[in-house]
């Protein structure tokens, strides 16, 4: 009988052991290329996103992206994801002429791909399966006619990364829902360059009531450079996404709203939704949208909370 229970018990372990294995083996890789840069908290919060949805299901996530805004670099890093044939792929789609190509090669060879963030109208003609963002043009849009409604009648859009097809869409929404009254502000994304350009453009066009920003990375220069001229209350000031700077200069009524894309989901969302295709070949019918909405100083406590998690 002792003889008897420990074959048993050695054979357990052994099943155990190949099961485990067995388990392991089947977990699934997927690479996220992003354009986002390091300085950006905004893809620092897409990143969490992923990371979460890949511990939750047990995948292998690899995420890269480019040190500078460099779309000759991310084609790079998009060939090299495809190269190492992954069981899907996440990329932020920022350039058609870098990156559709690629995306198409991909999907040519069976890797299933989701964009996210940037480039959804054009996704789907390169092969990607779905598109995880929000309509960039629509929301510039809607920018547009909130500061209408709050009495500004001129405006600029500060663009820190022309070229980025999902920003330049941005500011074109902007600039057609204002009908001619705003004008676009190309900037890089060197704080001190965006800082200057806003001064410098606001004190010759004396007529300008109204400035949106694209993104944290000039969202927070232009409020340096309005908190140092004393003029927070003189501007109707707006900007697209979040980082706790900004939230913070919500809740202080510098900034009049923000708004969200609720970036975490870009990355959550792509990672459960390719680990079911894996698994179950299931996928959404359709594109996700995660925005626009609009965070305000009425509700921006809130959502710094979420913030501080990492989250929002």
């Amino acid at each position: 009988m002792a003889r008897l229970s420990h074959w048993l018990l050695a054979s357990a372990t052994a099943a155990a052991l190949m099961a485990g294995t067995a388990q392991a083996q089947e977990s699934n890789r997927f690479v996220m290329v992003t354009h986002g840069v390091p300085s950006d908290p905004f893809w620092s919060v897409v990143k969490n996103g992923a990371e979460a949805a890949a511990e939750t299901v047990g995948a292998e996530l690899e995420y890269r992206a480019p040190s500078t805004f460099d779309m000759a670099k991310m084609q790079q890093l998009v060939e090299a994801a495809v190269a190492s044939d992954p069981d899907g792929l996440i990329v932020s789609f920022t350039d058609e002429d870098a990156l559709g190509g690629v995306i198409q090669e991909a999907s040519d060879n069976g890797i299933p791909v989701i964009t996210i963030n940037s480039g959804g109208d054009v996704a789907h003609k390169y092969g990607a399966r779905l598109h995880v963002g929000q309509s960039e043009y629509e929301a510039g849009k809607r920018a547009a006619e909130r500061m209408q409604e709050m009495g500004v009648e001129k405006a600029i859009c500060v663009n820190h990364e022309q070229g980025n097809q999902g920003l330049d869409q941005r500011c074109d929404g902007f600039l057609e829902g204002f009908d001619g009254n705003a004008e676009q502000l190309a900037t890089t994304y060197d704080p001190t360059s965006i800082r200057n350009a806003i001064v410098a453009y606001l004190n010759e066009n004396s007529d300008v009531r109204g400035v949106l920003t694209l993104g944290a990375l000039a969202a927070e220069p232009m409020l340096q450079a309005m908190r140092e001229q004393g003029a927070t209350d003189m501007f109707t000031l707006g900007t697209f996404d979040l980082s706790p700077g900004i939230l913070e200069a919500l809740e202080a009524d510098e900034l009049d709203f923000a708004i969200d894309q609720q970036q975490y989901l870009q990355g959550y969302l792509p990672v459960m939704f390719l680990e079911q295709h894996a698994k179950n070949g299931l996928l959404p019918a359709g594109d996700v949208a995660t925005g626009p909405g609009f965070v305000t100083p009425e509700n921006a406590a809130q959502v710094l909370e979420l913030s501080e998690q990492g989250i929002r």
